[in-house]
């Protein structure tokens, strides 16, 4: 029980970090379609940076590039969580209740994905992590105290 203990408390702080990456690496081309026309399936004129596409494609493209580099992970995945909350209650939720019906399943796995990183910041595996090595703050990612513990 100890061996699956201690991989758990190993493997679960990087896992997090490979999730983080893989989550951001995807959200930025919603981003990029958005400002850049880039993947889009109909490349459009860039959006004006005030208007509310120009702005969820900020926030989509270079919060999407914070959260896959780890830095500012939790202030930044708070705010990403929050605009996939807010996309989806205005432009999918008033067109039916069910997220796949309304096809608002991914704002909303966008939305808790970034929620849980707002929380467990961004895993071993990030700039912040490597800021924070040198001080002596607490990492409340997964397991962390359990390793803590175990140590």
């Amino acid at each position: 029980m100890s061996k699956l203990n201690s991989f758990t408390f190993k493997w679960a702080p990087r896992l997090l970090s490979v999730l983080r990456v893989m989550i951001a690496f995807l959200f930025m081309q919603h981003g990029a379609q958005k400002l850049f026309g880039f993947l889009a399936a109909q490349p459009a004129a860039a959006p004006s940076l005030f208007s509310i596409v120009g702005i969820a494609g900020v926030l989509e493209f270079f919060g999407g590039l914070l959260i896959l580099l780890g830095l500012f992970t939790r202030p930044v995945a708070f705010i990403l969580s929050g605009l996939m909350a807010v996309a989806y209650f205005t432009a999918h939720a008033p067109q039916g209740f069910w997220p796949v019906k309304n096809g608002g399943e991914l704002a909303v796995v966008y939305c808790f994905a970034f929620l849980y990183m707002a929380v467990a910041g961004g895993g071993t595996w990030s700039l912040d992590h490597v800021l924070r090595r040198g001080k002596r703050l607490p990492d409340f990612g997964p397991a962390s105290h359990e390793v803590r513990k175990a140590a």
